[in-house]
């Protein structure tokens, strides 16, 4: 049986306890492997489960302990890894029947930071089918429930990292984030979600490596986590061309101060509908940080709706150059969602696909005079809370009388603005329990500006106390 009051607590909090030596290494994967027994046969976050090789290398770095020496700011923590990322020697489905035995043969880069500082993986959590999708199921290794309600999908596609962390399986988990796949999960669940600025953390998994709207981003329950992911992940490295130099210095706790800084509210984006109890968290997000002494503006902000579908010749001409070849020679072990989308894309012409270069152009256009003149943007990550794991995409792509946009999906525009961070929190409950979020996006790199923000409201809304019913 776990430990609870463990299984919750943070993984800066666990880390400082290790190398004080009060808690070892072996006690906090056995904490955590006892816990994904307890909870995984509800939410099926973990694909796989690695119980005696994380024993292993939690023995190693006991040892280590004893004898004075610490690998880094995450020795001995407990960590998921998504099931899209590659990890030397261990299981890399992507969700996908076609890979159900692929082992990967590397580590990506943010992987290898994160062990080189000393966190031991436990299991691979469950992604969509290559991650492209909203809702984390899958033929492979089945679908994955909400902890705070097991009718609700977690979001997606890194919804298996989301779920594990809300459940207190482990306090951190690495996923990645190419239309809000870090950010959306997160709101689902309860937690937070980063997507840092492009290239913040080397993107190595594709086969290009010129694709400009993939982030890799933590998922964790406080801020202060959120921060240590960040401070270990990031930095320049030439296994990836466009990540960021030099390595970004992130405090850990980050500093909560907000009193004097400019911050910017909206709504809507000019035509999303937005559920009246998001709207009203929100609003007392702001209201709650004008009370520490932010400058909160209610800003015109309009995207366009349209970039949304640009997009979709971006991602579906990605996927045919990525998964082409495998629907090809495997066309009964992909799903036909996965089969549409790459015979899609092949269709796209070349000018097809770069109108969503102007697309993102405008959305721009439309954001940057907003940040130009605020430290930050306030605003929701969903429109709704999660929805039904009976749903899927087609029922969040319609416009109402009003004209409002039932999209519920509103990240997506600051990866079409990549190199913005954007950082999503948990801001309050609906009225049946589900939790509610607020979308922290700041300027160009201003990763710490987001961080800041976030921890200011963790503060004041103390969102870590809350855990789901399982």
């Amino acid at each position: 049986m776990s430990d609870p009051e463990l299984c919750f607590t943070p993984a800066l909090d666990l880390a400082r306890l290790v190398s004080r030596r009060r808690l070892s290494p072996v006690d906090l994967v056995t904490n955590a492997l006892a816990r994904i027994d307890e909870v995984n046969p509800k939410i099926n976050a973990f694909c796989s489960v690695f119980p005696e090789r994380a024993l292993e290398r939690a023995r190693i770095l006991e040892d280590e302990t004893r004898r004075g020496i610490l690998r880094g700011p995450l020795h001995g923590v407990p960590v998921a890894i998504k099931d899209l990322t590659p990890t030397a020697g261990y299981p890399t489905t992507c969700g996908s029947r076609v890979f159900a035995d692929h082992v990967s043969e590397h580590d990506a880069v943010v992987v290898r930071r994160l062990f080189e500082a000393g966190a031991i993986m436990v299991g691979k959590t469950n992604t969509p089918e290559f991650a492209y999708s909203g809702f984390t199921r899958n033929e492979l290794h089945g679908e994955t429930r909400n902890p705070w309600s097991l009718e609700r999908s977690p979001g997606g596609s890194s919804g298996g990292s989301a779920a594990a962390v809300a459940a207190g399986c482990v306090p951190l988990a690495e996923g990645s984030d190419g239309g809000g796949s870090v950010r959306d999960p997160a709101a689902c669940c309860g937690i937070t979600g980063l997507k840092p600025s492009f290239g913040r953390i080397p993107f190595d998994i594709f086969a290009t490596q010129f694709s400009t709207v993939f982030h890799f981003g933590p998922l964790a329950r406080t801020v202060a986590d959120a921060a240590l992911f960040l401070a270990v992940a990031n930095g320049p490295d030439d296994a990836d061309i466009q990540s960021l130099t030099p390595r970004l210095d992130v405090p850990v706790p980050p500093p909560e101060n907000v009193r004097g800084l400019k911050i910017a509210l909206n709504i809507d984006f000019g035509f999303f509908h937005v559920d009246a109890e998001i709207e009203r968290d929100l609003r007392a997000a702001a209201a709650a940080l004008a009370e520490r002494g932010a400058i909160i503006e209610e800003v015109d902000l309009v995207f366009d709706r349209q970039a949304i579908y640009a997009c979709e010749a971006d991602v579906g001409s990605l996927a045919a150059l990525l998964q082409g070849d495998i629907v090809r020679l495997h066309p009964d072990r992909v799903t036909p969602r996965v089969a549409a989308m790459v015979e899609r894309g092949a269709g796209y012409s070349g000018t097809e696909v770069k109108r969503f270069e102007l697309a993102r152009t405008k959305t721009w256009q439309a954001l940057a005079p907003v940040l130009a003149r605020h430290d930050a943007l306030l605003c929701p990550t969903q429109g709704g809370p999660a929805p039904l794991n009976s749903q899927s995409e087609a029922d969040f792509d319609w416009v109402d009388d009003e004209g409002r946009y039932h999209g519920h999906f509103m990240s997506q525009f600051f990866n079409f603005t990549s190199h913005v961070p954007a950082f999503s929190v948990p801001s309050g409950f609906t009225g049946d329990g589900l939790p509610t979020a607020v979308q922290i996006v700041g300027r160009r790199h201003d990763d710490n500006m987001v961080l800041r923000i976030g921890q200011a409201l963790e503060t004041t809304l103390g969102w870590p106390a809350h855990r789901p019913p399982l």
